[in-house]
């Protein structure tokens, strides 16, 4: 849960980003763990839904979560190097995959489609 503390200079999206960037880098939060709905968190913390939905756009923003439309927002892990392409890249696959994954598609599907260059063979 995050703790907000309204009288913090910061706005409440801000304070829920670094609660929630908080949580992941202490291993709270596991990578394709997934977060509380925007209703459900706004309930909990007694705020405007619309608030929830900015600091989890901001969090996708920022490559610690993933949104599965239907599905819900899904922790990506800690932001790789941004400097470095490939680690970049690496990160959007991970992201990718967790997405996929949480739609059904299975680990042995991933790893045939990597193994044959992306091409589907069914």
């Amino acid at each position: 849960m995050v703790n907000l503390d309204y009288r913090d200079a910061r706005p409440i999206y801000q304070q829920i980003c670094e609660g929630y960037r908080e949580q992941i880098l202490a291993g709270i939060l596991q990578e394709g763990e997934r977060m509380p709905s925007v209703r459900e968190l706004a309930i909990q913390l007694t705020i405007n839904p619309n608030t929830i939905q900015r600091a989890y756009r901001e969090l996708e923003i920022q490559g610690w979560v993933v949104s599965v439309p239907g599905k819900g927002c899904f922790v990506s892990g800690i932001p790789g190097n941004r400097e470095d392409p490939s680690g970049q890249l690496l990160q959007e696959f991970d992201n990718l995959c967790a997405r996929l994954t949480a739609l059904g598609v299975s680990r042995q599907t991933l790893i045939r489609r990597v193994e044959e260059g992306g091409e589907d063979h069914a």
